[in-house]
C-alpha cells in the first residue's frame, strides 16, 4: 500500500522497501550517494605505519559483484518508480562502482544526460604509491527514459552564474573538511560526507523552488541540508537511525536563504551577449563609427561585428588593445557610439542588455 509522501521527512529503514511505499511519480529529483563497494581488504596504512581513516563501514561491504549489482538494480528500479516522468536522477560513484551503475541504469530504461566529473582540489593521497592518486568521482545525471521530456535544467542561470559561459561537466570542489565536516565524539560522523558546494550546484541547476527531492542514502544529510537552504522539499532514507538523527539535527539548525522566484528571474536583465549580436539586432549598423573618448581613434563597424581603424581590423577588444598599445583592452568599456536620441556619446556596453 502506497502512502502519501510527507514533505521534509526522515525515514529509517530499507531504501527499496520505503521507496516502494511511496506513490508512483511523486519525486522531482533524486540524488543518490550509494555504497561504492570499495572492496577494501584490511586497513589502509600511511608510509609511517599510521592507519588511514578509510571507508571500511559495514554498509559498503558486499560478498560479490553479483550481490552489488542486484542491490544496485533493486534501488534503481524503486527510484525509477517514484520519479516523475519529468524528473531526473543523479548518482555519484568512483571507479569501483560507477561503470556497473551506469550499465544497470541503461539496462532498466534510464537515459543518461551527462556524466559529470567532480575533480577534487585536495584529494586523499595514494598511500602505497602503487597507482595514480584518485582525484575524482563521477556523477551520472539521467532522465527516466529516452522519451521523457520537460525535465528541469536551469541552463540560463548556470551560464549566467558562470560568467556567461556554458557550465561544463568538469566541476572543481574540495573534499569535505574543516568546519563543514560533521563530527561526533571527535570522529567523522560519516566516512563519505560530500561537500555542500557540490550538492548546491546539483540542486540549483536541476530542480526548482518547492520541488520534492529524494535522497535514498541519507548519510550525514548533505542533500537535505542544501535542499532546505535552497527552498526545496525533501524525503530522505537511511537504514541506520544514527545517520537519520545526525541529518535531522543538521537540518534543524538551517535558516533557508532567500529564494528568488521564477517571476523575479524572468524580469531580471538578460545575459549580455556578443558585439556581433548588437550589430545583428540593428542597435548598431555596418558603416557606423565608434570612437575612443579623449583620443583621435575612430573605428568603422563591419557587418560581421568586427571593427576597423587605421588599417587594423578585428574585435572591439583586439583593435582597442593595438591602438592603445596596452596588454589588453575591454572593448565594451572603451568604445563609444553616438546616441542620436539623446544627442550624446555612450559606451557600447550600454547596448549589451538590449539585444538578446
Amino acid at each position: 500500500m502506497s502512502q502519501n509522501p510527507t514533505l521534509n521527512s526522515f525515514m529509517c529503514g530499507d531504501c527499496v522497501e520505503l521507496m516502494n511505499s511511496l506513490p508512483e511519480k511523486c519525486i522531482d529529483l533524486i540524488f543518490a550517494d550509494p555504497p561504492y563497494n570499495m572492496q577494501l581488504e584490511g586497513a589502509l596504512q600511511r608510509p609511517d605505519s599510521t592507519e588511514v581513516d578509510s571507508v571500511d563501514d559495514h554498509w559498503d561491504q558486499f560478498t560479490s559483484l553479483a550481490e552489488y549489482d542486484e542491490f544496485t538494480k533493486s534501488w534503481l528500479l524503486a527510484a525509477r518508480r517514484v520519479l516523475k516522468d519529468s524528473g531526473t536522477l543523479w548518482v555519484i560513484g568512483s571507479y569501483h562502482n560507477i561503470y556497473r551503475v551506469g550499465s544497470i541504469l541503461q539496462d532498466i530504461g534510464y537515459w543518461i544526460l551527462n556524466d559529470v566529473v567532480w575533480i577534487k582540489n585536495n584529494p586523499m593521497p595514494q598511500m602505497k604509491g602503487v597507482r595514480f592518486c584518485n582525484a575524482q568521482e563521477t556523477m551520472l545525471w539521467a532522465k527516466k527514459s529516452q522519451q521523457s521530456s520537460g525535465y528541469t535544467f536551469n541552463y540560463r542561470g548556470a551560464k549566467t552564474g558562470n560568467e556567461d559561459l556554458q557550465m561544463r561537466s568538469d566541476w572543481y570542489f574540495g573534499i569535505c573538511q574543516g568546519g563543514e565536516r560533521i563530527m561526533v565524539d571527535g570522529k567523522k560522523a560519516h566516512s563519505t560526507q560530500k561537500p555542500e558546494a557540490l550538492l548546491h550546484r546539483v540542486i540549483s541547476t536541476t530542480s526548482k523552488h518547492g520541488d520534492l527531492i529524494l535522497d535514498p542514502f541519507c548519510g550525514s544529510g548533505t542533500t537535505v541540508a542544501v535542499a532546505t537552504k535552497l527552498g526545496r522539499n525533501f524525503i530522505t532514507i537511511d537504514r541506520e537511525e544514527r545517520y537519520i538523527n545526525i541529518a535531522r539535527s543538521r537540518v534543524e539548525q538551517i535558516v533557508p536563504t532567500r529564494i528568488v522566484s521564477e517571476a523575479e528571474w524572468a524580469d531580471a536583465p538578460p545575459p549580455r551577449i556578443s558585439f556581433a549580436s548588437v550589430v545583428e539586432s540593428g542597435l548598431l549598423k555596418a558603416g557606423q563609427q565608434l570612437k575612443i573618448k579623449n583620443t583621435n581613434f575612430v573605428a568603422t563597424i563591419h557587418e560581421d561585428g568586427s571593427i576597423e581603424s587605421q588599417g587594423v581590423r578585428g574585435s572591439i577588444h583586439k583593435v582597442g588593445t593595438i591602438l592603445l598599445k596596452q596588454a589588453s583592452c575591454n572593448g565594451w568599456t572603451t568604445w563609444h557610439y553616438y546616441d542620436e536620441v539623446n544627442s550624446c556619446d555612450r559606451l557600447i556596453n550600454d547596448l549589451r542588455t538590449k539585444s538578446e
